[in-house]
């Protein structure tokens, strides 16, 4: 299952004009196709030897190998995941994906942290799915090595794809980014370090900021959240 092609392609109207007024114009054309072309037969490679056992994404034609996480990175998943879980089935109101739910999008594969699909996408996830459409809600817990894609081509790829909410989470510094999708690119809703957190996706999800750092808050905001009517 591959996600939709954005609808629309702004290329820049300089870079436009440059192509159309060049001779080289089809050979560019017959160069991008063999290259993509290149490129999905790698795509297809990285199908068949991904693996249950490693976090792998494949970005820009790369097969990019994640190294294990950090402890605090994983609290900070864990606790989000039992949150954004909890509530989400005690309202059926979808399918909480984590860690190792390949997205696959029109030219990359992520496996984002945790995601989030509305009813009407996952109503048609089979059993044995390994391949998932673009999410409506992602959440990317930053590291050393992955805060240059989190920030850069998946901001972008998460954004042209319809991901209409997506978090930033730093876990050392804890805070967290919160942007919405207008049109085709993200705006920044809140940086916040204390308060609460409301999504605009998930309707009714909110939490304290601190329940996703701290084991403690995380359970008593997750008690709160099951005895709520």
């Amino acid at each position: 299952m591959t996600s939709a092609v954005p609808n629309s392609l702004n290329i820049p109207e300089a870079i436009k004009v440059q192509l159309a007024r060049s001779p080289r114009l089809p050979l560019y054309a017959q160069q991008l196709q063999v290259w993509m072309e290149t490129e999905q037969a790698r795509r297809e490679q990285f199908y068949e030897e991904m693996s249950e056992t490693r976090k792998t994404e494949f970005i820009n034609g790369e097969v990019i190998v994640h190294s294990p996480v950090r402890s605090c990175h994983n609290l900070v998943g864990q606790n989000l995941l039992y949150l954004l879980g909890a509530f989400v089935r005690k309202h059926q109101l979808g399918y909480i994906g984590y860690e190792k739910i390949l997205i696959t999008l029109t030219r990359n594969d992520y496996e984002p942290d945790l995601c989030y699909f509305s009813p009407a996408k996952a109503q048609h996830f089979a059993p044995h799915q390994t391949k998932f459409p673009a999410p409506d809600f992602v959440a990317e817990i930053l590291s050393p090595g992955t805060e240059a894609n989190d920030r850069g081509i998946k901001f972008e790829d998460y954004a042209l794809h319809g991901v209409h909410e997506y978090w930033i989470i730093d876990p050392e510094q804890e805070f967290v980014e919160q942007y919405f999708l207008r049109g085709e690119i993200y705006e920044l809703h809140v940086k916040a370090i204390t308060g609460v957190l409301e999504s605009s996706v998930i309707t009714g999800f909110v939490i304290p900021v601190q329940a996703i750092f701290d084991e403690a808050e995380q359970f008593t905001a997750l008690r709160a959240m099951l005895e709520r009517a």
